[in-house]
C-alpha cells in the first residue's frame, strides 16, 4: 500500500511556495517575525491569524483557530525531546499565532504544567493556558483509576496549578472526568466560587453526556466541552454536539489525528514501547489494527494529494469545518507545527468533505478506543 509520507510532503510545499497546486487549497498564509524570545525558527513558520470563539456570553473566550495540546511534550507519548527543545517548539507556536495551549495536572503528573508555565510565561498576556482537575494525585503520584473532584481537591489543584502555570487566574478550568461520587452541580458551584474570587476565569467539562453538561451549564455557564473527536471517532455527533450548539458551548477536539494514527506515520510494525506511551495499552494500537486502519490513512493521502496538503492536513481541517470548533493536535516536532498551522489556514468547504466522507464510509475501523477500565470514566454520547 502506498503511503505518502506527510513530512516529504511539507518538505516540497516550503520548497516550491509558489506552486499552484499547494496553493490553491491556502489562504491567509504569511510569514511572521519572531517576537519576544528574538529567535529564528529552523522553519518558515506561517502566521495564524484566524480566530473562533469558545462559548458565549459573559464567559466566551476568544482563541486561535487551532490550538496546541501540549500533553505529548513530556507525557505519554514516547520518548520526549530535550526541555529546552519543547520550550523553544511551544513558544515558535505562541509566535505564530497560536494562544490556546491546553495542559492537565495529570499530565506527568504535575511536570507537564510546569513545562507549560516555563515556556509561556514571556506570553502570559497573550496566550490562554487551559488545565485541568478530577483525578486523584497524592505526594505526586497518580492513583490509577482513581477520581477526585471533591471541592476541596477542586480548590486544591486550582492553587497548585495556578503557580506551576505561573499565572494570576487559569483561563479555562476543566473536569478532566467525571466524579460519579460528587454531583456535577457541586463541582460546577466550587469552579464558580473561584471564578468569584478570580482565581479562575471560565469553566470546562471533558469527556460527559448531555444530562451532565445540562446540570453542570445550569450551576456555572460552560465554555467549552473536550472530547475525543477526529474521523475516527465521532460520537460527539450523536447527542453532544447538538446540546453544545442548543446551548452555546465551544467544542474542543482532543487527538484530532488519532494520537498521531492520522499523521500517517504509522505502520503494522509500529512499537510503543518506551515506557511513556499509552497507545500500547489502547486496542486500536494493537499491530493488527494498526495494519487494517491504514486504508483509512491512505483514502486521506488520495483525498489531499489533488489539493495539494498532506492526509494529515485534511483530517486536522475536517475538525475545523464547524464555527466553534478549536482542535488541540499536539506535537514535538518544528515541521509538524507547521503543518498544523497550514492547516488551520486551508479555505475547504462541504462539497470538499462530503467528498472525503464518502470515500471513507465503506471502511471498517477495527479496535477499541479505550481498554474496558478507561471508557468507565467516559460518559456515553
Amino acid at each position: 500500500m502506498h503511503n505518502l509520507n506527510r513530512r516529504s510532503i511539507l518538505k516540497a510545499a516550503v520548497t516550491f511556495a509558489t506552486a499552484p497546486a499547494f496553493m490553491a487549497g491556502l489562504s491567509g498564509i504569511g510569514c511572521a517575525i519572531a517576537a519576544d524570545s528574538g529567535s529564528k525558527s529552523s522553519l518558515d513558520l506561517p502566521l495564524l491569524t484566524k480566530k473562533r470563539t469558545l462559548g458565549s456570553g459573559k464567559y466566551a473566550m476568544e482563541v486561535s483557530a487551532i490550538g496546541f495540546g501540549v500533553m505529548g511534550a513530556n507525557y505519554n507519548r514516547g520518548i520526549s525531546p530535550d526541555k529546552k527543545t519543547m520550550i523553544k517548539l511551544l513558544r515558535d507556536a505562541a509566535e505564530h499565532g497560536i494562544t490556546l495551549f491546553d495542559t492537565a495536572q495529570v499530565y506527568g503528573p504535575l511536570i507537564n504544567e510546569k513545562l507549560a508555565g516555563e515556556a509561556l510565561a514571556p506570553f502570559r498576556d497573550k496566550v490562554a493556558v487551559t488545565t485541568k482537575f478530577g483525578h486523584s494525585i497524592v505526594n505526586g503520584v497518580y492513583q490509577k483509576g482513581k477520581l477526585n473532584s471533591r471541592p476541596e481537591n477542586i480548590r486544591k489543584v486550582a492553587e497548585e496549578s495556578l503557580k506551576r502555570l505561573k499565572v494570576d487566574a487559569i483561563e479555562l478550568f476543566y473536569q478532566h472526568r467525571f466524579d460519579p461520587a460528587v454531583p456535577i452541580e457541586d463541582v460546577a458551584g466550587t469552579v464558580k466560587d473561584l471564578i468569584r474570587e478570580g482565581k479562575v476565569k471560565r469553566f470546562g467539562l471533558c469527556e460527559v453526556g448531555p444530562e451532565t453538561i445540562r446540570k453542570a451549564h445550569a450551576e456555572q455557564p460552560v465554555t467549552a466541552l473536550q472530547s475525543e473527536y477526529h474521523l475516527m471517532w465521532r460520537e460527539p455527533e450523536n447527542s453532544i454536539l447538538p446540546v453544545l450548539e442548543e446551548l452555546g458551548i465551544g467544542f474542543v477536539p482532543y487527538s484530532p489525528l488519532n494520537r498521531g494514527f492520522l499523521g500517517g506515520d504509522m505502520t503494522a510494525y509500529t512499537k510503543f514501547d518506551s515506557g511513556n506511551d499509552n497507545r500500547n495499552t489502547l486496542p486500536r494500537f494493537t499491530p493488527d489494527a494498526l495494519g487494517k486502519n491504514l486504508l483509512f490513512v491512505e483514502m486521506l493521502n488520495r483525498f489531499g494529494r489533488p489539493r495539494g496538503i498532506t492526509g494529515a492536513q485534511a483530517a486536522l481541517a475536517w475538525t475545523m469545518r464547524k464555527d466553534g470548533f478549536v482542535p488541540i493536535p499536539g506535537t514535538t516536532k518544528l515541521a509538524h507545527l507547521e503543518e498544523n498551522i497550514r492547516a488551520a489556514n486551508l479555505n475547504l468547504n462541504s462539497k470538499d468533505w462530503n467528498e472525503l466522507e464518502k470515500m471513507l464510509s465503506g471502511i471498517e475501523i477495527v479496535g477499541a478506543r479505550y481498554p474496558a477500565e478507561q471508557q468507565k470514566q467516559v460518559q456515553r454520547s
